[in-house]
């Protein structure tokens, strides 16, 4: 997946300032494409740019058309986006199921259009069968609609997150340890809990089985690791030049 060919196409915005926050959205998850259908008249661009920050370049490279079908004739998956279920909706995918189809089935050059409709009214019947699938954000029963921004976000998070997942791209910055290496350290923390005679042998499996269940969970980093094993020793030193003082 080429984030390059990421469309982001709104239907008739109201709130320009929503266009400028949707532009903010879409730059924080390096999508750049946007298509508007309507009128660029429609809409007060110092308003927009307020809201965009210094994302502003992608309105002013946006292009407009007079249908959803215009707007994406170039795309091969055209992804209406609604909250609403029905029998013409039918089957919606989640964000995350959407990212991961669109990785699966299309070229890595094919464009993928996603498509949000307007503020109050969301995607229509009509408008929703000029595109060629849906897909729905879950949210609140009781205050299920989302700013036309925020749905821009979490859509394009998706994007970007799979196609970190084709990179093999990691936030993260460390590979945690294997558990092997997670038994070292365990190994090297009860060793010295012993010598300053915190258990006896009886109770050392004990204390085995509770570290090792806490650092696998902890994705230790392996200089964690190395600074957790020196502090239990220097413990255990400090312990031992303390006991030959009082001798």
């Amino acid at each position: 997946m080429k984030l390059s060919n990421i469309v982001i196409v709104l239907d008739h915005p109201d709130e320009s300032r929503n266009i400028g926050a949707a532009c903010r959205a879409m730059a924080n998850n390096d999508i750049s494409e946007l298509r508007i259908v309507g009128k660029i008249e429609d809409y007060d661009i110092e308003h927009i740019h307020v809201l965009a920050i210094h994302a502003g370049v992608i309105f002013d490279n946006a292009h407009f058309y007079d249908s959803i079908r215009e707007a994406t004739a170039d795309c091969s998956i055209c992804a209406g986006t609604t909250r609403r279920r029905g029998k013409k909706r039918g089957k919606l995918l989640l964000p995350e199921e959407f990212a991961k189809m669109t990785s699966e089935t299309t070229d890595s050059n094919a464009k993928v259009a996603i498509v949000f409709g307007n503020e109050r009214t969301g995607l229509t019947d009509p408008q929703l069968d000029e595109c060629n699938l849906g897909v729905t954000i879950p949210s609140s029963d009781n205050f299920g609609s989302l700013n036309l921004s925020h749905a821009v976000q979490i859509l394009s998070y998706h994007m970007y997150r799979q196609s970190l997942v084709e990179k093999k791209s990691d936030y993260r910055g460390y590979t945690p340890l294997s558990l092997e290496r997670v038994d070292k350290t365990v190994q090297n923390i009860t060793d010295n809990m012993q010598k300053i005679g915190f258990f006896k042998m009886p109770g050392r499996e004990d204390m085995e089985n509770f570290w090792r269940s806490i650092l696998s969970r902890a994705s230790l980093s392996e200089g964690e690791a190395q600074y957790l094993g020196k502090t239990f020793t220097k413990m255990a030193g400090l312990a031992s030049k303390n006991q030959t003082k009082e001798d």
